[in-house]
């Protein structure tokens, strides 16, 4: 879908995501939807476009919006992906749609004289997104499918370790599935390359508002001090250091983050007095 938003596209960084209001006279009922920025251009004054999947009653709504229709967007929003400063040799990696938000980081790295590699999975062709761009934009372009329908036959795991040693990448930046970005930072943490990660899927998925103030999006996140923390997808990522986020725990709270809950557990006996631990 492609907005004409030129405050938006004025202020984009490659990484940001946009949040839009859903349901038209019923969108107090819905929460807003988060999608990757896919490309920004100068058209029409500024255009926004960002893609995604029609797979719910919001969704739905929004593929049915049609030229000239006004939707509710604000953006950019987030934690854009961290730039080099000097040329190196980065590879780009991505699970299903949401690859999208990768191409516009690779326009910003050539202009920077990095070079690119891309390596774009998923379960068949038809979820392969921008398979074509990444062989025009990327200096090489490895495709895998889960069932083979299109390039080779595996998971993105699976071809990870070999294309980092053919190219010699020196940072890893990665979009996708959780299961993909748990793969990916661990094999990269395997070869000492850092790896750079949006977690726009799982906030999409469990994102409501966009801005930070809901907190239906928290994930625990290793802080240079080594405390655990619960951080926010939307205000403190969605980009965020792969090697940080505790992966296994998404989901939970785990006891050892700083804030949570300790929970207090009944030995076999009683304390003196008779009261329970």
């Amino acid at each position: 879908m492609t907005l004409v938003a030129p405050a938006v596209a004025e202020r984009f960084r490659p990484g940001q995501f946009v949040a839009l209001a859903v349901g038209g006279e019923h969108t107090s009922r819905l929460r807003r939807r988060c999608f990757a920025v896919y490309e920004v251009k100068s058209d029409y004054g500024g255009s926004v476009e960002f893609v995604f999947s029609a797979r719910d009653a919001g969704t739905r709504w929004l593929a049915g919006r049609r030229a000239r229709d006004s939707v509710d967007v604000i953006g950019p929003l987030g934690r854009p992906f961290p730039l080099p400063r000097d040329p190196v040799r980065c590879l780009l990696v991505a699970g299903g749609h949401g690859g999208a938000a990768l191409f516009s980081l690779a326009d910003a790295l050539r202009r920077r004289d990095c070079q690119v590699h891309f390596v774009l999975g998923g379960a068949d062709a038809a979820h392969v997104f921008g398979a074509r761009s990444a062989k025009r934009v990327g200096d090489t372009a490895t495709v895998i499918t889960e069932d083979g329908s299109r390039g080779l036959r595996g998971s993105v795991g699976d071809v990870l370790p070999r294309v980092i040693e053919g190219t010699g990448a020196e940072v890893v930046y990665a979009c996708g599935p959780v299961a993909t970005l748990r793969s990916v930072t661990a094999i990269a943490a395997d070869y000492g390359i850092p790896s750079q990660v949006s977690v726009e899927e799982f906030l999409q998925e469990n994102g409501a508002c966009g801005v930070g103030l809901c907190m239906t999006c928290v994930l625990p996140l290793i802080g240079d001090d080594g405390v655990t923390r619960m951080v926010r997808a939307c205000a403190d990522g969605p980009v965020l250091r792969g090697e940080r986020v505790r992966w296994n725990d998404i989901g939970t709270i785990p006891l050892d983050a700083l804030g949570a809950p300790r929970a207090l557990h009944l030995s076999e006996g009683t304390a003196e007095g008779g009261e329970a631990w």
